[in-house]
């Protein structure tokens, strides 16, 4: 069993950051989220695509800002369940809430905050008759670990940033990449896309457009799949692994069911004081919550964040005074013993 006192439901840019303001509470965290590695839309979907309305930042990339989140939270040692989603949840006493993933782990904590963006990412899967025969059969939705398709022949199905950037990451893994695309045209960063045309001039990457992907065969595992190029006959394409990435798509799913006020798919919170639900202890962050006014902004769930935890820190914390300082007279005291504070003034007389 997993036991903290915060426990976050979304691994994206706003339950990242809940990570930090908590820990200047002295708070811990740990993090549920169903995709495979943190970082939420901004890791799976558009990790090159900048971002211009994080302050400070004129323009920063997707996947370099959840890198910089995750090395500032560094210090406050958050635990990670991912791969997985939280399913139910059950107030075992008082103080205590317990919330089970559906692969049976069992958390508990004594707050809970939803921040799953906009819920639960499933991927989008193409339309193959028997496709849920082959899944995690050499069929994957998601590149988890790369080794896996060390020295493999993979065929890659899409034409966005995931596809775009596996298809050059895996060119240097496995022992083939194929990648196909219904059209000539992709929707990615420019840089992949030059990338890709400079890898298949090399001959490391198969380019196969415009085409699709209609059929996958194999005895009990992915073997080959069929292709379908525009205006030639269908052929087969031997494989290892089939990897379709044709983006996500949101959902509450489970969270939906705990008995919260939802409104049109977002979980209403009390704006007003903490971003609290009608449950108490249970709060909602980011793009997953509706309050009148609201904006779908990530500075917006860094906000939301920062009163939620200084709630968190009052409920857990009655009758004790806590006051509010700038980081920058205060320091930071990370739970792994650093401490990160600006340089002592220097006294010394002017003759």
């Amino acid at each position: 069993m997993i036991t903290t006192d915060i426990l976050i439901i979304g691994a994206g840019p706003t339950g990242l950051f809940a990570v930090f303001e908590a820990g200047l509470l002295k708070m811990k965290c740990h993090i549920i989220d169903a995709l495979p590695q943190p970082g939420g839309q901004l890791a799976e979907l558009y990790p090159k695509k900048p971002i211009f309305d994080i302050p400070g930042y004129p323009s920063v990339n997707a996947g370099e800002l959840i890198d910089n989140l995750m090395e500032q939270i560094k210090q406050f040692q958050p635990g990670f369940t991912l791969g997985e989603t939280a399913v139910s949840y059950t107030k075992v006493d008082d103080e205590w809430f317990e919330v089970v993933t559906n692969k049976g782990t069992v958390h508990r904590a004594k707050a809970i905050a939803i921040a799953g963006g906009l819920g639960t990412f499933e991927p989008r899967k193409p339309t193959i008759e028997n496709i849920a025969e082959y899944e995690e059969k050499g069929l994957e939705y998601f590149v988890k670990e790369p080794e896996h398709f060390r020295n493999k022949k993979v065929v890659i199905a899409g034409g966005g940033d995931s596809a775009l950037d596996w298809s050059i990451f895996l060119s240097n893994v496995a022992s083939e990449v194929t990648l196909i695309h219904r059209r000539n045209e992709f929707r990615g960063a420019l840089d992949s896309v030059e990338k890709v045309q400079d890898l298949k001039n090399q001959g490391k990457i198969k380019l196969i457009t415009p085409a699709e992907v209609t059929a996958i065969k194999g005895e009990g595992k992915v073997e080959a799949i069929t292709v379908e190029v525009d205006g030639q006959e269908p052929h087969d394409i031997e494989t290892d692994y089939f990897i379709p990435l044709f983006g996500l798509t949101p959902k509450l799913g489970e969270i939906a069911q705990w008995g919260l006020n939802i409104e049109k798919n977002a979980i209403v919170v009390n704006n007003a004081l903490d971003y609290q639900t009608n449950i108490e202890g249970i709060y909602a962050i980011g793009d997953i919550n509706t309050y009148p006014g609201k904006l779908k902004l990530i500075l917006c769930g860094f906000h939301e964040a920062t009163l939620m935890c200084q709630s968190v820190y009052n409920r857990l914390n009655p009758g004790k005074k806590f006051v509010l300082k700038y980081t920058t007279v205060s320091g930071v005291d990370g739970f792994d013993g650093s401490r990160k504070e600006a340089e002592k003034a220097v006294v010394k007389k002017i003759d």
